[in-house]
């Protein structure tokens, strides 16, 4: 059983994830290529042979469970600055992580004995191994797993505001429960996270296929756990020229920009736009049903609609229905 013990200050610090995390991906990716799911079997074999050698050195330290060391994953947005991150981790973390997934019953191995060593000529082929398995396992699909990982926080988002808190955590797994103030994923050995008061971040990856896992990292708690669209079940995402035949450039670029909430005044910034020129194309964008309008306040928020977040993912929509239980692109 995973336990989250959550206090009151917790719920209110809850946070969906703004990006994706590609180290966080590449090691559960890693896991993955160790695992036997249908789903998975053809993005597997498409990954090819040179891939799987260039992450068989990390699967010394991942197992098909995923549950290796944490400073392997560091949940930064960007690949380089949490290769960085890698790479300057204190010696002493390094040796009580590599102890821990040991104690857990991962043999330790000459490689990672001279890692808590710190050996260079080791750390440096751990960082050919990570730029290696970043080029050939995430570098291709990388504009799927943004897509993927848009079209689940946008959902999320939509989730929460009309259900709340305490279902959209219940709803990131079949099995996930509270008990008062702890939320319980079922699994089969025993681990207790009790958060500290600063929150947790929730973060959706398109690889990962078991139950949630939870990590106390320099940037606060994470929960991970599988996005309910996983990588394979995808389609490439539109193609921008495309979509900017179909609505025009600015409509295009207005609907890329509302994956997440933004006010009118918010999209006159970033795109450099005229305030009547947003006011104009958001009216006919809504009236396309590929956007949503919510009054908070004194300001409006526009966001995408499942409609406008299949269209922007290339996947198949449901009618433009309004929110639900169910995200856009499942299947």
């Amino acid at each position: 059983m995973l336990r989250v013990h959550f206090t009151t200050e917790d719920l209110l610090q809850v946070q969906f994830a703004d990006e994706p995390a590609p180290m966080v991906e590449l090691i559960l990716a890693v896991a993955m290529l160790q695992r036997s799911d249908a789903v998975f079997g053809p993005w597997r074999r498409q990954v090819g042979r040179h891939a799987k050698c260039s992450a068989r050195a990390l699967s010394e330290l991942v197992p098909a469970t995923a549950k290796g060391p944490l400073f392997l994953d560091p949940p930064d947005s960007d690949f380089d600055d949490g290769l960085d991150r890698v790479l300057s981790t204190p010696t002493a973390l390094v040796r009580s992580e590599l102890r821990r997934v040991h104690t857990a019953g991962r043999p330790p191995s000459t490689w990672t004995r001279l890692l808590a060593d710190r050996d260079r000529h080791t750390w440096q082929s751990l960082e050919h191994a990570l730029r290696t398995a970043h080029a050939r396992i995430l570098g291709d699909h990388w504009d799927r797993i943004r897509a993927g990982f848009d079209a689940e926080r946008a959902w999320r988002t939509q989730l929460l505001a009309s259900r709340g808190i305490r279902a959209t955590l219940t709803s990131l797994t079949p099995t996930a429960r509270w008990r008062d103030t702890t939320l319980e994923f079922d699994s089969t050995d025993e681990v207790e996270a009790t958060l500290d008061g600063t929150g947790v971040t929730v973060l959706p990856s398109v690889f990962w296929n078991g139950r949630p896992l939870v990590g106390r990292y320099a940037q606060g708690w994470f929960l991970v756990y599988p996005a309910l669209t996983p990588l394979p079940l995808i389609d490439q995402p539109a193609n921008a020229d495309a979509l900017a035949m179909l609505l025009g450039n600015t409509r295009a670029a207005i609907l890329e920009h509302l994956t997440r909430p933004r006010t009118g005044s918010d999209l006159v910034r970033e795109l450099g736009l005229a305030k009547s020129s947003v006011s104009e194309h958001t009216k006919a964008l809504r009236a396309a049903r590929l956007i949503t309008a919510q009054r908070e306040g004194k300001v409006i928020r526009h966001a995408c609609t499942p409609l406008g977040l299949g269209l922007l993912a290339g996947v198949p929509a449901i009618g433009g229905s309004p929110p639900s239980d169910r995200p856009p692109g499942t299947r």
